[in-house]
Order: structure tokens, then C-alpha cells, then sequence
């Protein structure tokens, strides 16, 4: 049986963006878009907007910042049927200032992304962009490093200070465990009253499937999702699984397997995504993908042991 109030969201170009720094070409985005949109998916995020002042587009493509136009170009005559737009703020980059009112945008969703030490500047652009007409979810990453006696206060004043629809349990680093997320979400279930959890996995242990069925399980009722897995590092749960898993007779697969063969499969000749063993270790050890990431660049790239020694000494 199928949860009907299940929202799959796929972040495909988002989340994808971290491995390319966004530059992806307006071809694969419409790719992206035209199949979500077919397979009736609830949301496609299609990038940031994050502030030019504060990121340099020298070292960023168009998807980190999304400026309307490039939003429009990206969608212009692609049918669809019900499928919302979401982007992403990160709350250490953006300003409440780049968001147009919700009447002059495409876009339907905006999430915020924050670490708990950011979480004032992070109810500021929840607050604003819900007042310019957006719904809204605030995700909080690096969860698997945050401590109870910081978490638990952010949540409460979460609760407080916002109405936002949904408050994500975000595994950024890919470590956690099903344990784990039963723990998370029944903490969001019972800091966050009336507000829907939802769960944002990496696959750094092969588990964000794994984990993202447990947070359903566990009453998550927005889950997030991109096709074949792209992502930064190791990858995200793919949006091909999960939709064979909700049994959901709204969803079509079918457009998603032709986006895999067609826009995605090309990447991997200029992207390096999903498991491979230093972004394991990095998961296995709590620690960022970002060392796994650059010795993934080096000559010592298959050098598993000593990777795992030298992280050993980091997480001591």
C-alpha cells in the first residue's frame, strides 16, 4: 500500500550541481525537467539562488544562482501537469532580497538550507520568502554532527519563529544509520508539532535508499530523490528506486529511464558520482566528503589505506 501524502522531490540539478559546480548545460536541465514533469513527480528543484555577492559567478555556472530568465528558458514549453519548482537558499549564501514576489516567478518552493549555527539567518529567508507568496521547507544539514543541546533549542525555535511546511533530517556527510534516522525524525515529530518531516540521504554506505525507506516508515512525508543518483560525492537515494518503491499509481517511471539513458550516462565522461571506497570511508568515519572528494583528483586516488588512516587520525 502507498502513502498518498508522500511528496517526492527530485533534486537532480541541485544537489547534482555540487559535483560541477553547477555548470550544467541548459539541454540537460530541460532533460531533467521534461521527465519529472512526465513522471508527475510532486517537485523538480532545478538549482540555487544564492547571492552573486557573496559567490562569485566566475566560479559558478548559471545553476547556483538562477536567475529567472535562465528559470524560464529552462521550462519554456515543456507540458506540465502539476509538477512545483523549487530552488534552494543556503542560508550562509543567499539574501532574502533575490527573491522576486511568488506572481513574478516560476518557481513554487523555496528551501533553506542551514546549519544549525545559522538557524536565525535561516528563519529570516524562510520568513520572507513565505511573505513574497512561496511555500517553504528548511532542511538542516550535517546532521550527523550536530549535538542534542544545539539541535534540540534550533528545533524549538523553529517551532516558534516559522511556519514552514516542512523540516528536513539532512545526512550530508552519508553516515547515519536506520537507528539513527527512527531517532531524528521522532525528534522533528515532536519538536516540530504540525510541521511534516522530510528526509534528504547520501549513499556514501550504499544506504540513502535504504535510510529514505526507513524515514517513510517513520512518518517522513517529504522525501527527496535524483535521477540515477547524481549528487555530490557518493550520490543521493535515485529517484528510479523510490518511485518503484512507493507503488504510487500516479508516478510514471518510464520517463526517468529514458532521462538515465539519454541526459544522465553522458555526465559520468565529465562527473565522478556514486560509491566509490574513500567516499565509504568518509561516510563510515562522520567526517565531510570533501577530503574524499579531492583525493579522488590525486594520483593517491586508489590508495584506500592510507585515505583511511589519515581520516582515522581526523575523526580522533
Amino acid at each position: 500500500m502507498y502513502r498518498p501524502e508522500i511528496k517526492v522531490l527530485d533534486c537532480t540539478i541541485r544537489d547534482g550541481g555540487l559535483a560541477n559546480d553547477s555548470y550544467f548545460k541548459l539541454d540537460t536541465v530541460r532533460a531533467v525537467y521534461r521527465a519529472c514533469c512526465e513522471a508527475r513527480m510532486d517537485y523538480v528543484e532545478l538549482g540555487y539562488r544564492n547571492s552573486r555577492e557573496l559567490l562569485s559567478p566566475d566560479e559558478y555556472g548559471p545553476w547556483r544562482f538562477c536567475d529567472e530568465e535562465d528559470l524560464r528558458r529552462a521550462v519554456d514549453g515543456i507540458p506540465n501537469p502539476g509538477t512545483r519548482i523549487s530552488i534552494m537558499q543556503d542560508a550562509h549564501k543567499a539574501r532574502a532580497e533575490d527573491l522576486l514576489p511568488k506572481a513574478q516567478s516560476v518557481v513554487d518552493m523555496i528551501r533553506v538550507a542551514t546549519y544549525v549555527k545559522d538557524i536565525d539567518k535561516a528563519i529570516m529567508l524562510e520568513n520572507a520568502a513565505r511573505e513574497k507568496g512561496y511555500e517553504t521547507t528548511i532542511n538542516i544539514m550535517s546532521i550527523s554532527v550536530e549535538s542534542d543541546w544545539e539541535l534540540d533549542p534550533a528545533l524549538e525555535q523553529l517551532a516558534k519563529q516559522t511556519r514552514t511546511t516542512a523540516c528536513y533530517v539532512v545526512d550530508s556527510f552519508g553516515s547515519l544509520y536506520s537507528e539513527q534516522v527512527d531517532y531524528f525524525v521522532a525528534k522533528y515529530q515532536r519538536l516540530l508539532p504540525g510541521c511534516t518531516v522530510g528526509v534528504h540521504f547520501h549513499n556514501n554506505q550504499q544506504l540513502a535508499f535504504a535510510n529514505t525507506i526507513q524515514g517513510i516508515i517513520r512518518g517522513a512525508n517529504f522525501v527527496d530523490s535524483t535521477i540515477y543518483g547524481l549528487g555530490r560525492a557518493a550520490g543521493n537515494c535515485p529517484t528510479e528506486l523510490l518511485l518503484g518503491f512507493l507503488k504510487n499509481p500516479k508516478f510514471n517511471l518510464r520517463p526517468i529511464l529514458d532521462c538515465i539513458a539519454g541526459a544522465i550516462l553522458p555526465l559520468q565522461k565529465e562527473i565522478e558520482w556514486g560509491y566509490l571506497v574513500p567516499h565509504m570511508i568518509t561516510g563510515m568515519l562522520n567526517q565531510h566528503p570533501r577530503a574524499a572528494m579531492a583525493v579522488l583528483k590525486s594520483p593517491e586516488r586508489n590508495n584506500f589505506r592510507a585515505f583511511y588512516e589519515r581520516m582515522l587520525e581526523l575523526a580522533e
